[in-house]
């Protein structure tokens, strides 16, 4: 991992989100099959934090980071249940929040610190993808409240194909309802839509191959 062509591609990302208009947006690593010393890079270029999808993958990288040297770690996958427990000391975001159960889970394996999240939503309704519907983020978002977990925001992902349109609308939809939930936090945007993101409200971006590059499969 060459260090300092990370810091040059996160300069650019953080000028494009300047460009588009986004004065105080964070900007989140995204370090997905890619090794530890992501995380390293990252963090000497002054990203705000990693953003993880898997969970046997984050462990393995954990082990070779010291804690005072890892970055605030996010997750972004979707995640199961089960996964929690592995996760718990690793992970400082929780951003893929989807369900109650998965509140109940986190909450309970946090007894030291209230968890932070991100409830996901997935505005485009697309079958497979993560998140809950629109119209159940009021009772998620309450759910998580009442659990003791803090709340910093909504999280969602724009349409597979990409299309400019249904991605505004996919973010214009996310930003309406944290407004009526009086939610702060937005969480969307990546490298190929963050200008529509930032244009829309986001609060943080994800940012993967316009920092890191192409990546291998997984």
């Amino acid at each position: 991992m060459n260090a300092a062509e990370v810091s040059e591609r996160v300069a650019v990302v953080r000028q494009r989100i300047i460009d588009a208009g986004g004065l105080h947006v964070e900007l989140v690593a995204v370090t997905k099959t890619f090794d530890e010393t992501s995380w390293l890079a990252a963090r000497e270029a002054g990203a705000d934090g990693v953003g993880e999808n898997y969970a046997q993958e984050l462990v393995a990288k954990a082990q070779h980071v010291p804690l005072e040297m890892r970055p605030p770690v996010h997750f972004i996958g979707q995640l199961q249940s089960n996964k929690v427990k592995s996760l718990v000391e690793i992970v400082d975001v929780w951003q893929s929040v989807d369900r109650t159960s998965l509140i109940d889970e986190i909450s309970r394996r946090s007894p030291s610190k209230p968890p932070r999240i991100y409830v996901q939503v997935n505005t485009t309704m697309e079958s497979g993808k993560g998140g809950c519907d629109p119209e159940a983020t009021a009772t998620v978002v309450a759910h998580a409240a009442r659990s003791g977990a803090i709340v910093e925001g909504l999280m969602t992902v724009g349409p597979t194909d990409g299309d400019a349109a249904r991605t505004r609308a996919a973010f214009r939809l996310l930003r309406s309802i944290a407004h009526d939930l009086g939610v702060g936090g937005l969480s969307m945007g990546m490298t190929n839509d963050l200008e529509i993101a930032v244009e829309e409200g986001s609060t943080l971006v994800r940012v993967g191959s316009a920092i890191f590059g192409s990546r291998s499969a997984a």
